[in-house]
């Protein structure tokens, strides 16, 4: 689902005539294959936001390619990769990234609507989908009458709401307590294990990493190693 090759990223600093490029991302190669959960851990400044940007078609590659669905997507245009965004990518950030003027149930739906889904659809399968997350029932509350673990649930169903086959989370567990990390833990494998839906998941937290069939490490824009679990082994832990 996800094939990385010799992805190099550098970001650019100063000013025209004093410039100088410090590297991120230094010769990455990765394979992620259908229904598998892959988790990338390291310290903040590793390099593994900029690589799932990369990966999310938010953040160009210096150098390498980008295949995602069989699709060769590097030198796509913004407008590509929006369009490709919603048609195969859900993305979970760690701010949730909710629109603070809608509601749980107006932010779930709108991917629907700017697909121009007709209303009597949107309402069923909006509605579905906040029942099956644990949310419905505060459907019609905004944002900020939201906890944090039910704001991420509602984030989760915006990203969901078009089924994409692949789930990009961002440090997803960042906001929120003990208790509803260890709850949205079981909820990203219950839906992996549901929809065969294929995680990619960064995180700085030990505890997220082991829900992953695949850990991986990256330090200094290098992925170091890779420890492998079977489905099973994942589902009992």
């Amino acid at each position: 689902m996800i094939k990385l090759q010799h992805i190099e990223h550098a970001f650019t600093l100063g000013h025209r005539g004093r410039q100088r490029s410090v590297p991120v991302l230094r010769d990455i190669n990765l394979t992620v294959g259908e229904g598998e959960i892959v988790t990338l851990i390291g310290r903040s400044g590793s390099g593994k936001s900029t690589l799932l940007h990369v990966i999310g078609g938010f953040i160009r590659p210096t150098q390498g390619m980008v295949q995602i669905a069989g699709s060769d997507v590097t030198s796509y245009s913004e407008g590509q990769w929006a369009d490709f965004r919603r048609r195969h990518l859900g993305v979970v950030f760690q701010n949730f990234q909710l629109i603070p003027s809608m509601t749980a149930y107006e932010n779930t739906e709108l991917p629907l609507v700017l697909q121009g889904v007709p209303a009597h659809v949107r309402r069923k399968q909006t509605m579905e989908l906040l029942e099956k997350l644990g949310i419905a029932e505060y459907a019609e509350h905004y944002p900020s009458e939201l906890s944090g673990g039910q704001q991420q649930r509602a984030g989760i169903a915006r990203s969901l709401i078009l089924d994409p086959p692949i789930l990009l989370a961002d440090e997803p567990t960042g906001s929120l307590d003990s208790e509803n990390e260890e709850q949205f833990l079981k909820l990203l494998q219950s839906i992996n294990k549901e929809r065969n839906i294929t995680l990619l998941i960064i995180t700085h937290d030990e505890k997220v990493a082991s829900i992953g069939n695949r850990r991986l490490r990256i330090e200094d824009g290098q992925l170091l190693d890779s420890v492998q679990k079977t489905k099973m082994e994942v589902i009992r832990s």
